[in-house]
Order: C-alpha cells, then structure tokens, then sequence
C-alpha cells in the first residue's frame, strides 16, 4: 500500500523547497557522512589496500547508520496509529519522479533560449564538461540522464521501498548518493571508492533491467515509439556499456524514440571514447528532449499500475 501512494504524492508534490533550506535532504546528510568519512580515510598515506579497507569501512559505517535510523523510526511509526502513512510520506524522500522531469525539462526550455542558456541548464545533470557540447550534445546529455536516472532515481528506490520498506530504499539511496560521490575510476577514488561502486553495480542490476522492461509498455501507450525497437536495442547495445547496468535504460531509451544517444564524451577536459547506442537520430533538439520526457511519463505510469497491482495483491492475499 505504501509504494503506489508514495509514487503518486512525489510525482505530485515532490520534496518541497522549503524542507531543503529548513533541514535540508536525505541525499544531502548521507553526503555529509560520505565526505566526513573520505576526508579522514582516504588519506595519501595509505597504500591502495589500505584505501579499498578503509572504503569499506567507510561505506559500513555508512550503511549501519542510515540501517539503524531507519529501522529505529519504522518500529516507531509501527506502535502509532495510522504510522505506515508517515513512513509513506518519509519514503517519497527517496523517489526523484518531479524533480527529475523538472530538472530535464528545464534543460529543453534554456535550449530554445540559447546554446549558453542551454550548457547551464544540462550542467546541473550531468557531471561532463558542457562548454564543448553543442545544441544536439546538451539535448542529447539531457536524454542520457533522463534514461539513467529512471532507473538508478526511480525504480530502484521504488523496488527497494516495494522489497523492504523504509530502511531498504534508504539504504539504496546511500549506496547510490556514496557511488556517485566516491564511486569513480580516477587515482583519488579507484580504490577507496571501490566497495560503492560495486555495492550499487549489484543492486541495480535487477532495476535497470526492469526498466527496460517498462519503459518498452511505455512505448505502447507513447506516440512515435517502437516498443519492438526499444528492447531489441537494449538487447544488442546494453551489454557495449563499461557499466553492467546503466547501458539497459539508456539503449531502450534510444531505441524506442530512434535516437542514437552515447558515443565520446569530455570529463574534466579528458574525452572519453564511450560506445553508441541505438542507431537513429542524432541532432537532437529541444523538442526531442520533450519526446523523452512523454515516454519517461508513460513509464512512470505504467510504475505506478504496477505498483497498485501488486498493493492490491496483497490486501487480497
């Protein structure tokens, strides 16, 4: 009952502004941890095994102190009547429905505007260098995230919340939010951010493939989209990504609008050669980016079906 209501009220409300600038996020605590943790553990000193130990260390710390809150509060709510609504209410913390769609749509609206207008916009969701994008990379950047980001933003949370409850998307989400803060291949990282990379590689691997799954019963209810071509390019063009997940959501995506997205991108001034994916499309434009957005929200419907079938599985059972 939890999961439907939870997807219904984030895409709705989202988190409001003000929590932010009153107490702040989630992600932002588990940040404040993560970089506590990295400014006294990784330290140049230590020897590359020392930094992988002392990651995973980093990383247990981590996780037995979100696990600990979150179970602590959960067992709260369970002595209160009608608790499970605020562990509802909690859990929306967790999803990245609204702020997703606004942060990728934004990105079209500035692109219509200008180049530079547009390079600002894409640079607040994307971690390469937008100043050597032109108009067809910064709409491409945008659909590459959109894609990622519904399942490592979306359905994983969702999964996790569905699985577990409360401490199990919380928990994804601090794997998550310590991989992309640590989780990276570069001297300072590779070896103490090793055990979050690989953490969140496993517990995304059943999401990003389910959604795939869902974002090709997207296509049937998408105009322009090929529910066909969406999973057979993520079939034939996921497994080319270095990462074992992330190449599922982004090959479906292009698939099924007929985009080819991917290909080489700059990261702090250093290209790096990524594969293609899909094989349609390539000068993308801001109204393409609005395409990506219809068929991110039909996925988000066909999410939400889901998640009131199996609610209501269960008060049946």
């Amino acid at each position: 009952m939890i999961s439907p209501l939870a997807l219904a009220i984030e895409r709705q409300l989202g988190y409001p502004q003000r929590l932010v600038e009153t107490i702040g996020h989630p992600v932002m605590w588990f940040g404040k941890l993560i970089s506590f943790c990295e400014e006294r553990l990784n330290t140049t000193s230590r020897t590359p095994i020392q930094r992988k130990l002392a990651g995973i260390v980093a990383l247990g710390l981590l996780l037995l102190s979100v696990l600990i809150v979150s179970v602590g509060i959960r067992t709260i709510l369970s002595w209160i009547p009608l608790g499970w609504v605020i562990e509802m209410l909690l859990a929306t913390a967790f999803l990245a429905q609204k702020e997703l769609a606004r942060a990728v749509q934004a990105v079209s609206e500035a692109l219509r505007t200008s180049l530079a207008a547009g390079r600002e916009a894409v640079s607040h969701v994307v971690g390469r260098d937008p100043q050597v994008l032109d108009e067809a990379g910064v709409a491409r950047a945008a659909v590459e995230t959109l894609a990622e980001s519904t399942s490592d933003g979306v359905v994983a949370p969702w999964l996790f919340l569905v699985l577990f409850g409360l401490p199990g998307v919380a928990v994804f989400k601090a794997v998550n939010t310590a991989d992309s803060m640590i989780g990276h291949r570069d001297e300072r990282y590779r070896d103490y951010g090793w055990a979050a990379a690989r953490l969140d590689d496993l517990l995304n691997w059943v999401p990003a493939r389910l959604s795939a799954v869902l974002v090709t019963a997207a296509c049937f209810f998408t105009p322009g989209a090929s529910p066909g071509r969406a999973w057979a390019t993520a079939r034939r063009d996921a497994p080319k990504h270095d990462s074992p997940n992330a190449g599922w959501p982004e090959a479906c995506f292009a698939g099924a609008l007929n985009f080819q997205l991917g290909g080489p991108r700059a990261y702090d001034g250093e290209v790096v050669d990524l594969p293609a994916f899909g094989s349609g499309k390539t000068n993308l434009g801001p109204s393409d980016i609005l395409l990506a957005l219809l068929l991110y929200r039909r996925t988000l419907d066909v999410l939400l079906g889901l998640s009131g079938l199996l609610a209501l599985m269960v008060l049946l059972s």
